[in-house]
Protein backbone atom coordinates (compact mmCIF):
# COMPACT_ATOMS: atom_id res chain seq x y z
CA UNK A 1 0.00 0.00 0.00
CA UNK A 2 1.41 3.57 -0.56
CA UNK A 3 2.43 5.55 1.99
CA UNK A 4 0.43 7.96 3.78
CA UNK A 5 2.59 10.71 2.92
CA UNK A 6 1.80 10.45 -0.60
CA UNK A 7 -2.41 9.88 -0.10
CA UNK A 8 -2.62 12.36 2.05
CA UNK A 9 -1.02 14.80 -0.71
CA UNK A 10 -4.64 14.14 -2.17
CA UNK A 11 -7.20 15.60 0.58
CA UNK A 12 -7.85 19.10 1.43
CA UNK A 13 -6.44 19.61 5.19
CA UNK A 14 -9.09 20.23 6.99
CA UNK A 15 -8.78 21.94 10.63
CA UNK A 16 -8.21 19.61 13.23
CA UNK A 17 -11.12 21.54 15.42
CA UNK A 18 -13.27 20.30 13.41
CA UNK A 19 -16.52 18.96 14.85
CA UNK A 20 -17.08 15.25 15.33
CA UNK A 21 -20.70 13.96 14.70
CA UNK A 22 -23.26 14.45 17.12
CA UNK A 23 -24.86 10.81 18.36
CA UNK A 24 -28.11 12.84 19.07
CA UNK A 25 -28.68 14.60 15.68
CA UNK A 26 -26.78 11.42 13.22
CA UNK A 27 -28.07 9.28 11.11
CA UNK A 28 -28.99 5.63 12.79
CA UNK A 29 -26.41 4.29 10.22
CA UNK A 30 -23.56 5.44 12.68
CA UNK A 31 -25.34 4.10 15.66
CA UNK A 32 -24.39 6.17 19.26
CA UNK A 33 -20.68 6.39 18.31
CA UNK A 34 -18.94 10.27 17.89
CA UNK A 35 -17.18 9.74 14.81
CA UNK A 36 -14.55 11.90 12.62
CA UNK A 37 -15.42 12.61 9.15
CA UNK A 38 -12.30 13.84 7.34
CA UNK A 39 -9.38 11.38 7.13
CA UNK A 40 -6.67 14.05 7.31
CA UNK A 41 -7.77 14.92 10.72
CA UNK A 42 -8.45 11.53 12.25
CA UNK A 43 -4.81 11.17 11.20
CA UNK A 44 -3.53 13.95 13.27
CA UNK A 45 -5.71 13.06 15.91
CA UNK A 46 -3.94 9.57 15.37
CA UNK A 47 -0.73 11.18 15.66
CA UNK A 48 -0.79 12.92 18.44
CA UNK A 49 -3.05 10.39 20.92
CA UNK A 50 -0.89 6.91 19.35
CA UNK A 51 -3.85 5.27 18.93
CA UNK A 52 -5.23 3.52 15.94
CA UNK A 53 -7.74 4.57 13.68
CA UNK A 54 -11.62 2.49 13.68
CA UNK A 55 -12.84 3.23 9.75
CA UNK A 56 -16.36 2.76 9.44
CA UNK A 57 -17.38 2.37 6.08
CA UNK A 58 -21.22 2.85 5.67
CA UNK A 59 -23.54 3.28 3.25
CA UNK A 60 -25.59 6.51 4.61
CA UNK A 61 -28.69 6.73 4.15
CA UNK A 62 -28.43 2.59 4.00
CA UNK A 63 -29.94 -0.63 3.79
CA UNK A 64 -31.43 -2.64 6.42
CA UNK A 65 -28.19 -4.26 7.57
CA UNK A 66 -26.66 -1.08 7.57
CA UNK A 67 -29.47 0.26 9.93
CA UNK A 68 -29.01 -2.62 12.16
CA UNK A 69 -25.27 -2.25 12.59
CA UNK A 70 -25.97 1.38 13.23
CA UNK A 71 -28.99 0.64 15.52
CA UNK A 72 -27.44 -2.52 17.32
CA UNK A 73 -24.02 -3.00 17.09
CA UNK A 74 -22.96 0.86 16.83
CA UNK A 75 -24.98 1.65 20.06
CA UNK A 76 -23.94 -0.91 22.67
CA UNK A 77 -22.99 1.56 25.43
CA UNK A 78 -19.64 -0.09 26.29
CA UNK A 79 -18.51 -0.82 22.83
CA UNK A 80 -18.95 2.89 21.89
CA UNK A 81 -17.46 3.92 24.97
CA UNK A 82 -14.30 1.20 23.67
CA UNK A 83 -14.24 2.78 20.38
CA UNK A 84 -14.26 6.58 21.51
CA UNK A 85 -11.72 5.92 24.33
CA UNK A 86 -9.49 3.36 22.52
CA UNK A 87 -9.29 4.82 18.98
CA UNK A 88 -9.82 7.35 16.71
CA UNK A 89 -13.43 6.70 14.76
CA UNK A 90 -13.59 8.12 11.36
CA UNK A 91 -16.96 7.29 9.34
CA UNK A 92 -16.85 7.02 5.93
CA UNK A 93 -20.07 7.25 3.53
CA UNK A 94 -19.51 4.84 0.78
CA UNK A 95 -22.29 6.00 -1.25
CA UNK A 96 -21.26 9.49 -1.51
CA UNK A 97 -18.79 11.49 -3.70
CA UNK A 98 -15.69 14.15 -2.81
CA UNK A 99 -13.71 12.99 0.19
CA UNK A 100 -15.53 10.25 1.32
CA UNK A 101 -14.97 8.58 -2.33
CA UNK A 102 -11.55 9.25 -2.19
CA UNK A 103 -10.86 7.45 1.11
CA UNK A 104 -12.84 4.21 -0.54
CA UNK A 105 -10.82 4.38 -3.75
CA UNK A 106 -7.35 4.37 -1.70
CA UNK A 107 -8.78 1.57 0.19
CA UNK A 108 -10.11 -0.23 -2.66
CA UNK A 109 -13.61 -0.40 -0.91
CA UNK A 110 -16.85 -1.11 -2.86
CA UNK A 111 -19.15 1.40 -3.20
CA UNK A 112 -23.07 1.07 -1.96
CA UNK A 113 -21.78 -2.10 0.38
CA UNK A 114 -22.77 -3.07 3.89
CA UNK A 115 -21.05 -1.89 6.58
CA UNK A 116 -17.17 -2.60 6.49
CA UNK A 117 -14.67 -1.68 9.14
CA UNK A 118 -11.03 -1.00 9.21
CA UNK A 119 -8.01 -0.72 11.62
CA UNK A 120 -5.33 1.41 10.75
CA UNK A 121 -2.64 3.37 12.20
CA UNK A 122 -1.63 6.84 11.86
CA UNK A 123 0.07 6.41 8.47
CA UNK A 124 -3.02 4.38 6.85
CA UNK A 125 -1.48 0.74 7.03
CA UNK A 126 -4.00 -2.10 8.40
CA UNK A 127 -3.11 -3.32 11.77
CA UNK A 128 -5.79 -6.40 11.31
CA UNK A 129 -7.32 -7.69 8.08
CA UNK A 130 -11.01 -5.70 7.15
CA UNK A 131 -13.88 -7.14 8.92
CA UNK A 132 -16.72 -7.76 6.33
CA UNK A 133 -19.57 -10.11 6.34
CA UNK A 134 -19.81 -10.29 9.66
CA UNK A 135 -22.19 -8.22 11.47
CA UNK A 136 -22.04 -9.11 15.25
CA UNK A 137 -21.19 -6.88 18.02
CA UNK A 138 -19.09 -9.83 19.16
CA UNK A 139 -17.07 -9.55 15.82
CA UNK A 140 -16.64 -6.30 16.24
CA UNK A 141 -14.92 -6.44 19.65
CA UNK A 142 -12.59 -9.56 18.46
CA UNK A 143 -11.32 -7.40 15.79
CA UNK A 144 -10.80 -4.18 18.50
CA UNK A 145 -9.33 -6.49 20.79
CA UNK A 146 -6.95 -7.97 18.26
CA UNK A 147 -5.58 -4.86 17.30
CA UNK A 148 -4.99 -3.32 20.70
CA UNK A 149 -3.18 -6.46 21.29
CA UNK A 150 -0.73 -6.01 18.08
CA UNK A 151 -0.07 -2.30 19.03
CA UNK A 152 0.50 -3.53 22.54
CA UNK A 153 -2.02 -1.84 24.08
CA UNK A 154 -3.23 -2.05 28.01
CA UNK A 155 -6.92 -3.71 27.18
CA UNK A 156 -8.99 -2.26 30.06
CA UNK A 157 -10.95 -4.19 32.29
CA UNK A 158 -14.55 -3.06 31.40
CA UNK A 159 -13.36 -4.28 28.10
CA UNK A 160 -12.64 -7.50 29.13
CA UNK A 161 -15.80 -7.66 30.42
CA UNK A 162 -17.90 -6.92 27.62
CA UNK A 163 -15.91 -9.27 25.59
CA UNK A 164 -16.44 -12.10 28.54
CA UNK A 165 -20.48 -11.22 27.85
CA UNK A 166 -20.44 -11.07 24.23
CA UNK A 167 -18.83 -14.45 23.89
CA UNK A 168 -21.41 -16.16 26.31
CA UNK A 169 -24.29 -14.63 24.01
CA UNK A 170 -22.38 -15.52 20.41
CA UNK A 171 -21.58 -19.24 21.42
CA UNK A 172 -24.05 -19.87 23.55
CA UNK A 173 -22.54 -21.13 26.46
CA UNK A 174 -24.53 -19.81 29.43
CA UNK A 175 -25.97 -22.45 31.82
CA UNK A 176 -27.32 -21.95 34.95
CA UNK A 177 -26.50 -23.66 38.40
CA UNK A 178 -27.88 -23.11 42.27
CA UNK A 179 -25.92 -23.12 45.66
CA UNK A 180 -27.37 -23.02 49.00
CA UNK A 181 -25.35 -21.06 51.61
CA UNK A 182 -26.05 -19.74 55.25
CA UNK A 183 -26.04 -16.09 54.17
CA UNK A 184 -26.91 -15.37 49.75
CA UNK A 185 -25.51 -11.97 50.58
CA UNK A 186 -22.28 -13.71 51.49
CA UNK A 187 -22.82 -16.37 48.68
CA UNK A 188 -23.27 -13.63 46.01
CA UNK A 189 -19.61 -11.58 47.26
CA UNK A 190 -18.00 -14.99 46.63
CA UNK A 191 -19.48 -16.66 43.46
CA UNK A 192 -19.56 -13.30 41.89
CA UNK A 193 -15.49 -13.42 41.88
CA UNK A 194 -14.85 -16.80 40.23
CA UNK A 195 -13.55 -16.47 36.64
CA UNK A 196 -16.56 -17.54 33.98
CA UNK A 197 -19.44 -16.54 36.48
CA UNK A 198 -21.78 -14.07 34.18
CA UNK A 199 -24.39 -13.09 37.54
CA UNK A 200 -25.20 -14.04 40.24
CA UNK A 201 -29.09 -13.72 41.71
CA UNK A 202 -30.19 -14.14 45.21
CA UNK A 203 -33.12 -15.80 46.62
CA UNK A 204 -34.81 -18.95 48.38
CA UNK A 205 -35.46 -22.29 47.85
CA UNK A 206 -37.75 -23.21 50.56
CA UNK A 207 -36.43 -21.34 53.64
CA UNK A 208 -32.84 -22.05 52.51
CA UNK A 209 -30.87 -18.60 51.02
CA UNK A 210 -29.99 -19.51 47.47
CA UNK A 211 -28.00 -18.01 45.04
CA UNK A 212 -28.37 -19.09 41.34
CA UNK A 213 -25.08 -18.95 39.27
CA UNK A 214 -25.18 -17.86 35.45
CA UNK A 215 -22.23 -19.26 34.51
CA UNK A 216 -20.05 -19.46 31.21
CA UNK A 217 -19.22 -23.24 30.56
CA UNK A 218 -16.38 -22.24 28.38
CA UNK A 219 -14.45 -20.47 30.71
CA UNK A 220 -15.47 -23.01 34.01
CA UNK A 221 -16.87 -25.99 33.81
CA UNK A 222 -19.89 -26.92 36.47
CA UNK A 223 -17.48 -29.32 38.46
CA UNK A 224 -15.03 -26.63 38.65
CA UNK A 225 -17.23 -23.85 39.97
CA UNK A 226 -18.81 -26.30 42.37
CA UNK A 227 -15.45 -27.15 43.56
CA UNK A 228 -14.89 -23.10 44.66
CA UNK A 229 -18.40 -22.82 45.75
CA UNK A 230 -17.50 -25.31 48.31
CA UNK A 231 -14.30 -23.96 49.24
CA UNK A 232 -16.40 -20.96 49.96
CA UNK A 233 -19.06 -22.26 52.02
CA UNK A 234 -21.39 -23.05 49.36
CA UNK A 235 -23.42 -26.42 48.60
CA UNK A 236 -24.49 -27.22 44.83
CA UNK A 237 -28.13 -27.61 45.03
CA UNK A 238 -28.81 -31.14 42.92
CA UNK A 239 -31.67 -30.97 40.17
CA UNK A 240 -34.32 -28.27 39.17
CA UNK A 241 -35.33 -26.38 42.48
CA UNK A 242 -38.23 -24.53 43.01
CA UNK A 243 -36.30 -21.21 43.18
CA UNK A 244 -37.54 -17.69 44.08
CA UNK A 245 -35.63 -14.79 43.53
CA UNK A 246 -35.86 -12.16 46.20
CA UNK A 247 -35.55 -8.64 44.29
CA UNK A 248 -35.22 -6.64 47.53
CA UNK A 249 -31.47 -8.26 48.33
CA UNK A 250 -29.82 -8.73 45.13
CA UNK A 251 -26.52 -7.40 44.89
CA UNK A 252 -26.35 -6.36 48.60
CA UNK A 253 -23.49 -4.40 48.80
CA UNK A 254 -23.62 -2.27 45.22
CA UNK A 255 -27.18 -1.25 46.51
CA UNK A 256 -26.08 0.90 49.49
CA UNK A 257 -23.06 2.25 47.41
CA UNK A 258 -23.32 5.32 45.01
CA UNK A 259 -22.96 2.52 41.94
CA UNK A 260 -26.65 2.30 42.52
CA UNK A 261 -27.33 5.18 40.57
CA UNK A 262 -25.02 4.33 37.38
CA UNK A 263 -26.29 2.19 34.56
CA UNK A 264 -24.26 -1.29 34.80
CA UNK A 265 -23.90 -4.39 32.59
CA UNK A 266 -24.72 -7.58 34.05
CA UNK A 267 -21.13 -8.92 34.31
CA UNK A 268 -20.57 -5.66 35.86
CA UNK A 269 -22.55 -5.60 38.93
CA UNK A 270 -21.93 -8.96 39.47
CA UNK A 271 -17.71 -8.12 39.80
CA UNK A 272 -18.89 -4.93 41.69
CA UNK A 273 -20.66 -6.01 43.82
CA UNK A 274 -18.52 -8.72 44.92
CA UNK A 275 -15.18 -6.31 45.06
CA UNK A 276 -17.07 -3.81 47.11
CA UNK A 277 -17.99 -6.85 49.56
CA UNK A 278 -14.56 -7.77 49.69
CA UNK A 279 -13.43 -3.98 50.41
CA UNK A 280 -11.85 -3.71 47.29
CA UNK A 281 -12.16 -0.79 44.67
CA UNK A 282 -14.38 -1.70 41.91
CA UNK A 283 -13.55 1.22 39.94
CA UNK A 284 -11.81 -0.24 37.64
CA UNK A 285 -14.85 -2.69 36.23
CA UNK A 286 -16.15 0.81 34.85
CA UNK A 287 -15.83 2.54 31.42
CA UNK A 288 -14.56 6.04 31.05
CA UNK A 289 -18.30 7.76 31.68
CA UNK A 290 -19.33 5.40 34.35
CA UNK A 291 -16.03 6.91 36.01
CA UNK A 292 -16.94 10.43 35.61
CA UNK A 293 -20.63 9.63 36.95
CA UNK A 294 -19.17 8.31 40.00
CA UNK A 295 -16.95 10.56 40.55
CA UNK A 296 -19.59 13.22 40.30
CA UNK A 297 -21.66 11.28 42.81
CA UNK A 298 -18.35 11.00 44.98
CA UNK A 299 -18.00 14.78 45.18
CA UNK A 300 -22.06 15.57 45.21
CA UNK A 301 -22.01 16.91 42.30
CA UNK A 302 -24.43 14.87 40.34
CA UNK A 303 -27.76 15.87 40.02
CA UNK A 304 -31.36 13.90 39.34
CA UNK A 305 -30.04 11.12 41.38
CA UNK A 306 -31.65 7.75 39.67
CA UNK A 307 -30.97 4.40 40.80
CA UNK A 308 -30.03 2.57 37.92
CA UNK A 309 -28.33 -0.74 38.03
CA UNK A 310 -31.27 -2.85 37.90
CA UNK A 311 -32.63 -1.35 35.19
CA UNK A 312 -31.85 -2.55 31.36
CA UNK A 313 -28.69 -1.69 30.50
CA UNK A 314 -29.10 0.21 27.21
CA UNK A 315 -32.30 1.78 28.60
CA UNK A 316 -30.42 2.84 31.85
CA UNK A 317 -27.57 3.77 29.47
CA UNK A 318 -29.67 6.38 28.02
CA UNK A 319 -31.63 7.77 30.46
CA UNK A 320 -28.21 9.42 32.06
CA UNK A 321 -27.04 10.57 29.00
CA UNK A 322 -30.52 11.91 28.47
CA UNK A 323 -29.86 13.36 32.40
CA UNK A 324 -26.88 15.15 31.21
Amino acid sequence: MRSFALFIFFFSVQAIAQNRTQPKAQPQELGQVSWYRNYNVAAQQARTTNKPILILFQEVPGCATCRNYGMDVLSNPLLVEAIEDLFIPLAIYNNKGGDDKKVLDYYQEPSWNNPVVRIVDSTGTNIVERLAGHYSTYSLYKQMKKALSREKKLIPPYFELLGEELSAESNDSKEEVYYEMYCFWSGEKALGAADGVLGTDAGFVGHSEVVKVTFDKQVISEDDLTDYAEQNGCKKISGTPNYRGSSSDQEYYLKHSNYRYLPLSELQKTKINSALAKGKSAEIYLSPSQKRWLDELTKNKARNKKELYQLEFKKAWKIKIGSK
